[in-house]
């Protein structure tokens, strides 16, 4: 048995995972916080959860309030109210949508067990007929694959190769975002995609930080590979840019980018394809590193490209990595010197018409001057975005340092407010 409790208060939360594990010990519980975290998402179902059990109140909400529009979601899990108290109206109430309700004397007895026995039976049933329905079938198709488990949402992007879907996993009862491989005509246009999101799975899994991206799941359907990673409603860092950024913010962001590298560099990873669209946001503003298709082993014997294949963002791509030299750390440095000066500008150093005129900016041209105000972080910038690495920042922690030593002198400057 899995069930979400929607509920702010931590006791209550403690006291009914006691009774639902006295009675189920392998019951999971998952708590969602109204206040802290606000509401579900519009698109999400809970169908990874036998039922959805609301407390009666939280400062600025009521349960009963929230069952109401979850209930008018088709396909939603079970509901069940909580009462403190024996409340007849609220039982009145949770009847009329469809929901069951338990009141305070109820949870010390046998009807809370017999409340979720029948959500869970009622689930079960519902989720049976929905998988073999035709309109079943067709939510779990993310274009031409079908994908058993996962509900398709919507169409977020698309590449040369891979669509990027956002969808709902009974397994992880949460969205997700799915990147699916594009139409493989022969088996060889199989097995490189699979074999990209394997080593991007094993990667990632190889890293413990909750700054870097969760993966889920990953496999083959209908000939397509499929990639299941966590689901960032709040967005990347390059949407955030679009609203501007004081100088300040800046710094917070650029510091927990480094922090976030210190963590991959330190499982002996090189990312190679840093850029504000591969930062993602939580909805706490704390920063999330994704995408590691590119990323490889720090070994201190890679090679950037192919012959004639350029791997990465030009825009962010290091000097080295532009001319396929050997990388370390210093290249990923390099690019959060570029996401740097742009979160403080609002723009990149270096534009171009083509891809090779931005690689021979970064190889040989002179570092743009920042403005005035914010003179302050030149020495920083111009170490970080140093043609030669031997010259750059040496390691995350260093940058991390020199960001701190920034904002002490930022505090200064009225620009930093």
């Amino acid at each position: 048995m899995r069930l979400l409790l929607i509920e702010q208060d931590a006791a209550h939360c403690a006291h009914i995972r006691q009774r639902l594990v006295a009675w189920r010990p392998q019951a999971e519980l998952v708590v969602h916080d109204p206040v802290a975290r606000g509401a579900l998402e519009p698109e999400f179902l809970a169908q990874g959860f036998d039922a959805v059990l609301l407390a009666d109140a939280w400062h600025g909400g009521r349960g009963l309030a929230w069952a109401r529009e979850l209930a008018g979601r088709p396909g939603f899990a079970p509901l069940v109210l909580l009462s403190r108290g024996t409340d007849t109206t609220l039982a009145r109430d949770a009847a009329a949508i469809g929901a069951w309700s338990v009141s305070a004397d109820d949870l010390d007895h046998e009807t809370f067990p017999q409340v979720l026995a029948a959500v869970e039976r009622r689930q079960a049933h519902a989720r049976a007929v929905w998988r073999t329905s035709l309109a079943g079938r067709e939510a779990q198709r993310f274009g031409d694959a079908f994908i058993r488990g996962y509900r398709c949402i919507r169409r977020l992007s698309g590449r040369a190769m891979t669509d990027l879907y956002v969808g709902e996993s009974e397994r992880a009862g949460s969205l997700v975002a799915l990147k699916v491989a594009r139409d493989a005509q022969e088996e060889q246009a199989l097995v490189d995609p699979f074999r990209r999101f394997l080593q991007e799975y094993e990667i990632a899994q190889r890293i413990s930080s909750p700054d870097v991206v969760r993966l889920y799941d990953l496999g083959v359907s209908d000939e397509h590979a499929y990639l299941v990673m966590e689901y960032f409603r709040a967005g990347d860092l390059r949407t955030r840019m679009k609203s501007g950024l004081a100088p300040r913010e800046a710094l917070r962001l650029s510091a927990a980018i480094a922090e976030a590298l210190q963590a991959i560099h330190g499982a002996g990873i090189l990312h190679r394809d840093l850029k504000p669209a591969n930062v993602m946001l939580r909805e706490n503003d704390a920063i999330v590193l994704i995408d590691f298709g590119l990323a490889r082993q720090l070994d201190g014997n890679l090679k950037s490209t192919r012959t004639g294949v350029l791997r990465g963002s030009p825009y962010y791509m290091s000097p080295e990595q532009a001319m396929g030299e050997e990388l370390d750390a210093r290249s990923d440095l390099y690019s959060l010197g570029v996401i740097y000066y742009e979160l403080l500008t609002g723009k990149r150093p270096y534009a171009g018409q083509s891809a090779i005129e931005l690689l021979e900016q970064h190889v040989h041209a002179p570092l743009p001057r920042l403005p005035p105000s914010l003179a302050h972080h030149e020495s920083l910038i111009t170490r970080m975005l140093a043609k030669n690495r031997a010259e750059r920042t040496a390691d995350a922690h260093e940058v991390m340092q020199a960001i701190a030593a920034a904002r002490a002198t930022g505090m200064l400057h009225s620009s930093a407010a």
